[in-house]
């Protein structure tokens, strides 16, 4: 006869591991922001509309890290 493993059971020894995420109001980042109007080319619109959903995200927010990420790298510290 052959013996079957329910698939929805542990295999082996298990083993409690210590809890590594954050909670959930530390994953929140709140940053002050400033509205500001910004002339783009449409092209560049499109492609970061078509990012963002594909990455089912906001288009703002991708432009906005990136704008974020850019001041980061190349502002003086």
């Amino acid at each position: 006869m052959k013996k079957t493993i329910k698939q929805d059971m542990p295999i082996g020894e298990l083993l409690r591991v210590e809890d590594v995420l954050p909670p959930p109001e530390d994953l929140v980042l709140s940053q002050e922001t400033v509205k500001v109007t910004l002339s783009l080319s449409k092209s560049s619109i499109n492609f970061f509309k078509q990012q963002a959903e594909r990455c089912h995200t906001k288009y703002q927010r991708m432009i906005r890290q990136l704008v974020d990420m850019y001041a980061a790298r190349y502002s003086s510290t």
